[in-house]
């Protein structure tokens, strides 16, 4: 019986498909919908992520193909060659590969003027999510979209996976007086879809001003499953912000990006930033048996000490600069099983529970990136993790009813 069950194992391991690399929208594009260019003028929404499987960045591969003219390029935080340190504001310039001229979007203009894209027949956007509500590409994707309905534009997008997999929602429903830049539409904290996905939803649900529809295309991409890591996709990792150094960074930030909103360090300006939470008057060890003692799934606390420090083009002015801070390691052990939101809600609790006297909220700040008042209002009457948590529950059911209809991608 064993050497049958050992047999059995063989074959299965022998006969079983390796998993196929995912073919992005922007390879899609050339290789099987060019007529979606063809003859047209392009104005294309784009960073450095924006790479085809050959290493040729989209802008420079629309720049050569002989039958379109790439007219204009916009940039979104960090600017189209992903080189600006996290919310700094993006000048406009020229382009050295393709000497087109660069519009930044980030900065006193969030949105094309109508004079913007008066020589543009068609808004491309092709940028690397990490799957969180209040990263600001999305915010650019969606203001971008308006001003393509507004303007009769063709907008497509070019789809790309979601690093953190396209399977786990967490988080509440972010309200409408908390509508910013880093929180442009009404989903969760970690929404589970793709920018493609993302797009048919705002254009469907009546997100887009004046509830207008734009004209949308979007590319899928080939071979990717819901359930894949980035790390499954056989994609190679380009940091999509300058603080986003590895999937393991992308892995806790919907969660642990909290902590922007308080006075303690989310490890900007160490080799591990998101992943190191921090501040001089916290005891890491004291911080770490709290963390450990809530038991998370697929998470363990390691007491550290850092320091952070001002890393060109990296971290500008970090919290704490040049002092020493005692935290926490936040450390994956099986990524399948956590809930990042949470991990981040209760680091705060935590940090609440032990440091009262020393956390401060900065409020409309820290709101803004919950989605909701509620949850710091929760954690200063000293509410649980779990009573916390189970205020979104229906509403997120009820997100997740909204979410299935436009999926495109259902493996």
């Amino acid at each position: 019986m064993k050497k049958i069950f050992i047999l059995f194992l063989c074959v299965s391991f022998l006969t079983a498909k390796p998993a196929k690399k995912v073919k992005v929208g922007a390879d899609v594009l050339f290789e099987s919908r060019t007529e979606l260019i063809k003859g047209k003028r392009i104005g294309l929404i784009t960073n450095h992520t924006a790479v085809l499987s050959n290493g040729k960045h989209l802008a420079d591969a629309l720049n050569e193909f002989g039958e379109t003219k790439l007219v204009v390029l916009f940039g979104p935080e960090h600017g189209v060659r992903g080189d600006a340190p996290d919310g700094r504001t993006v000048q406009d310039t020229i382009d050295e590969k393709t000497g087109v001229p660069i519009i930044s979007l980030y900065g006193k203009i969030n949105k094309p003027t109508p004079e913007m894209l008066r020589d543009v027949d068609v808004l491309i956007y092709d940028i690397q999510d990490v799957g969180a509500r209040f990263y600001t590409y999305i915010s650019t994707m969606f203001i971008c979209m308006e001003a393509a309905a507004e303007n009769n534009k063709h907008f497509i997008v070019l789809d790309r996976p979601n690093p953190i997999n396209g399977v786990n929602v967490e988080g509440p429903i972010r309200v409408d007086s908390l509508k910013t830049f880093v929180g442009w539409v009404s989903i969760p904290t970690m929404h589970g879809m793709t920018v493609g996905e993302l797009a048919i939803m705002a254009n469907t649900s009546g997100w887009l001003k004046d509830r207008k529809r734009a004209i949308l295309s979007v590319v899928k991409m080939e071979n990717w499953k819901r359930k894949q890591w980035y790390d499954e996709t056989k994609l190679h990792w380009i940091k999509p912000s300058p603080n986003m150094s590895s999937l393991q960074t992308a892995t806790v930030y919907p969660g642990t990006c909290l902590i922007e909103g308080i006075n303690v360090s989310e490890g900007r300006g160490t080799e591990k930033p998101f992943e190191y939470i921090g501040a001089p008057w916290i005891n890491g060890k004291e911080l770490a048996t709290k963390m450990n003692d809530e038991r998370l799934p697929g998470v363990k606390f390691e007491a550290i000490e850092f320091t952070p420090q001002e890393i060109p083009n990296v971290a500008s002015n970090p919290k704490y600069k040049g002092q020493l801070c005692g935290g926490v390691y936040v450390k994956v052990g099986n990524r399948n099983i956590i809930n990042a939101v949470k991990i981040g809600l209760a680091v705060v609790s935590g940090i609440h529970t032990l440091y009262k006297d020393s956390l401060k909220f900065r409020d409309r700040g820290f709101d803004r990136l919950a989605g909701t008042p509620v949850i710091r209002e929760m954690i200063l009457q000293g509410k649980s993790v779990g009573e916390i948590e189970s205020t979104w529950k229906e509403e997120l059911k009820e997100f997740m009813k909204q979410r299935k209809k436009i999926l495109l991608y259902l493996e």
